[in-house]
């Protein structure tokens, strides 16, 4: 038989598609519906938390040699701008594959079992009056404005961080467009609880879309043309000259701490944003087309979408079908505990007790 020479590059697999499917098998999970309900909203949950971590260390790194000017291939034969070629495409499938989970087939099965994620236009009379009360009391002490002019620069994005883009005019010049931000700091969950229904549904609201509607509250004397919610995932690589450090302790705090602050990767922002919002946000980020991502969710963040199911997982609802309990689970006999019953204990000798 002729010996297979290990140099072609047909013969490997780019690492990183590899890793899309991976993900994409654990999507699957969620997309399945002979698993228990919140099983599955968790599985999507995963997928969006590994796609985070994916975007902002290894794409993150594929950019960096790319603006570094690496052009050498690598063992699958790419070089670093073919690889980002081949995993655009594949990106925004999976980030569509994956609202279209959540949307399509979660959403409604959630609220099939009391559990809804509703829109502001949704709310009867007392849920509309407790997001006032939230939004005065909660939101409004906690959210800082900024309006984008030439005496106010843009404002630092945290990695990762819901923000709120706002695109305003003023009321008495009405010819010139400025942009408004909106940070949302984290301790805020990204959906909120609202009392329950009359039938005792469970129902949130995304936070976003509170945000929103409290917009016209902070920018007085503007008019608020359009508005979309947006989230920056940054560079998380950490950047260490071990030689030339003195302290690497202090030099990997340092890096951490610039993890919040690294270079712009991903631009994610809702799929009816106003396209000034959208150029505007790209061009500040310096951000090419495909690293924008339009989402069709309003809570941005598919993996916040777990906490929706945090108040069905108790002792009364963990054995029904939404949850497969791991006290309901069949013993399943192995060898290894067929085994223990078939070697007899080994008695000790009574000099070795001495």
């Amino acid at each position: 038989m002729p010996r297979v020479s290990l140099d072609k590059s047909t013969h490997y697999i780019n690492r990183e598609s590899s890793w899309l499917a991976f993900n994409r098998r654990v999507l699957e999970e969620a997309q399945d519906p002979t698993n228990p309900l919140l099983e599955r909203v968790k599985f999507l949950a995963i997928t969006a938390s590994n796609l985070d971590e994916f975007v902002e260390i290894r794409v993150a790194g594929l950019l960096q040699r790319i603006e570094d000017g690496y052009t050498e291939s690598g063992i699958d034969g790419l070089t670093p701008q073919e690889e980002a070629d081949l995993l655009a495409p594949q990106l925004h499938d999976f980030v569509r594959d994956q609202y279209a989970c959540w949307n399509e087939q979660l959403r409604p099965a959630l609220a099939e079992n009391g559990v809804h994620v509703l829109h502001l236009r949704d709310l009867d009379a007392e849920a509309r009056e407790f997001a006032v009360q939230y939004c005065e009391r909660e939101l409004d002490p906690l959210l800082t404005p900024v309006t984008v002019d030439p005496a106010h620069p843009f404002p630092r994005v945290i990695n990762k961080a819901l923000c709120q883009a706002v695109l305003l005019r003023r009321r008495r010049k009405s010819s010139t467009n400025y942009m408004g931000v909106i940070t949302v700091p984290r301790a805020l969950p990204r959906l909120i609880r609202l009392p329950d229904g009359p039938d005792g549904a469970i129902r949130y609201i995304p936070l976003s879309e509170l945000v929103a509607a409290h917009a016209a509250q902070m920018y007085r004397g503007y008019d608020i043309i359009s508005e979309a919610a947006f989230r920056i995932t940054r560079n998380s690589n950490l950047y260490l000259q071990e030689e030339e450090s003195r302290n690497l302790l202090e030099s990997v705090r340092t890096e951490l701490h610039n993890r919040r602050k690294g270079d712009a990767v991903r631009l994610e922002i809702e799929a009816d944003a106003h396209p000034e919002i959208v150029e505007r946000l790209r061009s500040t980020f310096e951000l090419q087309e495909w690293q924008v991502f339009r989402t069709d969710a309003p809570a941005i963040s598919l993996r916040k979408c777990e906490s929706a199911t945090s108040c069905c997982i108790t002792p009364t609802t963990r054995t029904n079908r939404w949850w497969l309990s791991s006290r309901r689970r069949p013993k399943i006999r192995t060898c290894f505990r067929s085994s223990r019953r078939c070697i007899a204990p080994m008695r000790i000798p009574p000099s070795w007790k001495r």
